[in-house]
């Protein structure tokens, strides 16, 4: 149940320094590694001599060989040469478009006809020196949908993130939630507020009193197939909120990048974009290892969900007000994937 006719983020460049990476993505098991000319190439995880994946090879030559008798397979999935014997006939693997960009490597799984590197999205922070970006991956055992629904209703931080950036005025703004296209959009807005524990934090390291009131927002962007984009910030209160000049703010972009391996994992690519203070790097460290903390607290909450629905498979949920989100981007999600079932372009 998820497009295949999209392109996901499949991994970070450091993940291809020094050997091939095995990553299942989307049902399809690959593996990733870059060709004579540097550029990232992705074929399928199968050597055609015995079924070993390649993966646990190694590159030579800007070919990919085998680790398990030396076959040696090109980035156009044929096979170019085994010691000692002739591969002339030997079946050829399943080639993927693969595309470094923006600090990332993209794969499109599906039909490699409609794989157009233009479709990549264009991510404004990624390559500007006026931002800076540090961020993680985690392998998480649910459904990429439920991390959707995580991230497009923001309630749970009150509970799940209690010591970080949960607090109480959270559940008392109520979301608005919009349909743009294939962009669904859930804004909440909270004044005259204190700033919880990781927002202090930020509000220091640009240089801004973190002791006094401040007005809080946070604006989530889905788009398929499964990318979440959530500004967030706080500004000294009475400043303009979200519209306030950076002197009076400290604001950024959390980034979420959701690529299915299976129906019941993922593989979560996280992260945040800011634009104060970009060169600080002992900062953007200190963000990133506050931001690993409360992703991590989420891992066992939808685990376990997970679980409890894979038991229960046909219990009905409540839908409330603020599962407006989560429940507009799954019927994106519905359309797009039955227009792929018949066969027509997404």
């Amino acid at each position: 149940m998820y497009p295949k006719n999209t392109w996901y983020v499949a991994c970070t460049p450091d993940e291809l320094a020094h050997k091939p990476l095995g990553r299942q993505i989307c049902g399809e098991k690959l593996v990733f590694y870059r060709d004579q000319t540097n550029q990232v190439r992705a074929l399928e995880d199968f050597c055609p001599h015995r079924g070993a994946p390649l993966s646990l090879g190694y590159v030579e030559n800007g070919n990919l060989v085998c680790g398990y008798h030396g076959l040696v397979m090109g980035g156009d999935g044929k096979t170019v040469e085994m010691p000692g014997q002739r591969v002339r006939g030997f079946p050829c693997n399943k080639a993927f478009a693969a595309v470094e960009r923006h600090g990332f490597i993209w794969v499109w799984p599906g039909d490699q006809e409609q794989a157009d590197p233009a479709l990549i999205p264009r991510l404004e922070w990624a390559d500007s020196e006026q931002w800076a970006y540090g961020g993680g991956l985690f392998d998480i055992q649910c459904d990429y949908r439920l991390m959707i629904d995580n991230l497009m209703d923001l309630t749970h931080e009150t509970y799940v993130h209690a010591s970080s950036i949960g607090q109480k005025e959270i559940d008392e703004a109520p979301p608005v939630t919009t349909v743009e296209g294939d962009e669904v959009v859930t804004a909440r807005h909270m004044q005259n507020i204190m700033a919880p524990p990781f927002w202090r934090m930020a509000l220091r390291g640009n240089q801004l009193a973190d002791d006094v009131p401040v007005d809080r927002w946070q604006i989530c962007r889905f788009s398929p197939p499964s990318h979440v984009m959530i500004e967030v910030g706080v500004a000294h209160a009475g400043k303009g909120g979200y519209h306030a000049a950076p002197e009076h703010k400290a604001a950024s972009i959390v980034v979420d990048f959701i690529t299915p391996q299976t129906d019941t994992s993922i593989w979560y690519f996280w992260g945040m974009a800011r634009n104060f203070q970009p060169h600080d790097e002992a900062l953007t460290a200190s963000i990133r290892e506050g931001q690993g903390k409360i992703f991590s607290e989420d891992l066992e909450m939808l685990e376990r969900q997970q679980q409890n629905l894979l038991a229960h498979p046909t219990r009905n949920l409540l839908k409330l007000n603020i599962d407006a989100g989560g429940v507009q981007s799954r019927k994106i999600l519905e359309r797009l994937i039955a227009r792929e079932r018949a066969g027509e372009p997404t």
